[in-house]
């Protein structure tokens, strides 16, 4: 069993992580969208010995699966069948759920189980269950997988009914009776989709990112506060912070920038960068520190980084490189770093002007992270990156990464040559011709290979990661080394300001121009246009 081909809705974060954990083990693989036109011909020409569909959402008709072995996962334990598993079980508030492998037959979810997983159920919203705890169920369950289709091991699925459709009448919130627990699990249940329809200020729109307020109090839906784009609302028994809101047949915004002229009364409610955090609140940055080594959060929501955060985040690494000898950069619980604020750009009536000034944010937040020349810079791949957010991390003197995690070093499939002085930091790390490779190809590489090439200097087990973590980077602290890299920052930097010049001077036309191929792929992104076709960059891997 050497060629493996994966079938997909999209390729999302479940998807890029089996995708990685097969090539890193020598497989054969191929990628295929579910709805491609020309599927059956691309699995015909590619011959796979097994099909894999780790996120599916399209009928596998009988002449996929009776021909080739054909194995979907379910995130859901036995006996779960049909759409909203997870959305039921946080609802519910099951207290242990999972995932199984099923083979594909004429049942919706009905197929022998081949592989399972379970957890423990955590107290977060569903996307991030989904990408951390259902997605290691998923890959650490492969080689169980492939054991048993080698010897034909199975279990049977238990055929309950299949779950009812759950309707925004299920999700919805009653503000004048729903307990604050109550409505952070609706919410977690709903995020990121659909969310909870809800109306603020006159404005309908669907809630993203709760987060609990233990000292603010008001009425209940009374906005109370704003923070870093999020507003706080009272409720019959506390408060609760809503980061992001989205109105129908439109997409996700931070709920300041949505509600903009509605709250210019409401009071920002502002926290310090160092802070105990002894009760429950809303914030994006914050830092630790442990034995004079410093570790800096950055939780964007999805990662992503808008011009304000990236001059946040600035403010608080220049504060930090006098407080401590090593700095470690966090990024946020779901991702580590994305790049710029995608979302934002598209909402803007200066895109051109707004995205140029979110690309210069980034840099300058990346130049005093090349240029501390005072701390030993340390960036922890403990979550998945991409595009800016993977040279983010570059730009520190150690690169840390966990096992299991996804990078995605590229920038063209959203039509960008990238800056973030990349040009400069990856070919210093892995060599100009495998830098441009890993640019052109735009496919996923797990930490190990990044490990395996040089991008990643310490490779971690997931467990006890922060414990090893801290054991490792605290030792890293060497005056010689400091001055070592004063030396070579004084005798290169007009060398490595050239390649940010010249990086930028090639995006300048990417950000300005009204054709720039930038918007329209930005446009599909954020308004999640499905791809009609599997991407002829997985063909070239596939057939």
């Amino acid at each position: 069993m050497k060629k493996i081909l994966l079938l997909v809705t999209t390729f999302n974060s479940l998807s890029q992580a089996v995708y990685v954990w097969l090539r890193d083990r020598g497989y054969d693989v191929g990628v295929v969208f579910a709805m491609d036109l020309r599927r059956d011909e691309y699995v015909e020409a590619f011959m796979p010995d097994v099909i894999l569909s780790p996120f599916l959402k399209h009928y596998i008709p009988p002449k996929i699966y009776e021909r080739y072995p054909t194995f979907v996962f379910h995130p859901g334990i036995r006996g779960d069948r049909g759409a909203y598993s997870l959305d039921y079980a946080l609802l519910d508030g099951v207290r242990e759920w999972g995932g199984v492998w099923l083979r594909a037959d004429e049942l919706y979810d009905g197929g022998d189980i081949y592989a399972s997983g379970v957890f423990e159920m955590p107290y977060r919203y569903k996307a991030s269950i989904y990408r951390q705890e259902m997605l290691n169920v998923a890959v650490g369950s492969l080689d169980e997988l492939f054991s048993n289709i080698s010897t034909l091991t199975s279990t049977p699925q238990i055929l309950n009914p299949l779950h009812t459709p759950l309707n925004q009448e299920l999700r919805g919130i009653d503000w004048d009776r729903d307990s604050c627990d109550e409505i952070i699990r609706k919410v977690y249940a709903s995020d990121s989709h659909p969310g909870v329809l809800d109306e603020i200020c006159g404005v309908k729109c669907y809630l993203f990112g709760i987060h609990k307020e233990d000292r603010l109090r008001g009425k209940p839906k009374e906005i109370l506060a704003k923070r870093d784009g999020a507003i706080c609302l009272g409720t019959v028994d506390g408060a609760v912070w809503i980061s992001h809101l989205k109105e129908p047949n439109s997409f996700k915004l931070p709920a300041t920038y949505l509600l903009k002229d509605k709250i210019q009364g409401i009071k920002e409610h502002r926290l310090p960068l160092i802070w105990d955090r002894s009760y429950d609140t809303f914030y994006e940055v914050s830092v630790d520190i442990v034995d004079e080594v410093g570790y800096l959060y950055f939780n964007f929501h999805n990662g992503a980084m808008s011009t304000a955060q990236c001059i946040r985040l600035k403010y608080a690494i220049e504060y930090l490189k006098e407080q401590v000898k090593v700095l470690v950069l966090m990024g946020g619980e779901d991702f580590f770093s994305n790049g710029i604020h995608l979302n934002i750009l598209e909402d803007s009536k200066k895109q051109g002007e707004d995205g140029w000034a979110n690309i210069n944010a980034i840099n300058d937040v990346i130049s005093s992270i090349i240029y501390a020349d005072e701390v030993v810079t340390v960036a922890s791949f403990g979550k998945n990156a991409g595009a800016g957010g993977v040279f983010l991390g570059l730009a520190c003197d150690f690169v840390v990464a966990k096992e299991g995690v996804v990078l995605n070093p590229h920038y063209k499939t959203l039509g960008l040559t990238g800056s973030e002085y990349h040009t400069y930091t990856l070919p210093k790390r892995v060599g100009k011709s495998l830098s441009q490779k890993l640019l052109d190809e735009c496919m996923p590489i797990s930490a190990n290979y990044a490990h395996k090439i040089g991008m990643v200097d310490k490779l971690l087990e997931s467990d006890r990661y922060m414990t090893n973590l801290h054991e490792y980077v605290k030792e890293l602290y060497d005056d010689d080394f400091l001055w070592d890299k004063q030396e070579y920052l004084l005798d290169n930097k007009e060398m490595i300001e050239s390649h940010k010049e010249q990086e930028l001077e090639i995006m300048y036309p990417e950000f300005w121009e009204e054709d720039s191929l930038f918007h329209k792929l930005r446009y599909e992104f954020v308004y999640k246009v499905c791809a009609v076709g599997t991407p002829e960059r997985f063909l070239a891997f596939s057939v």
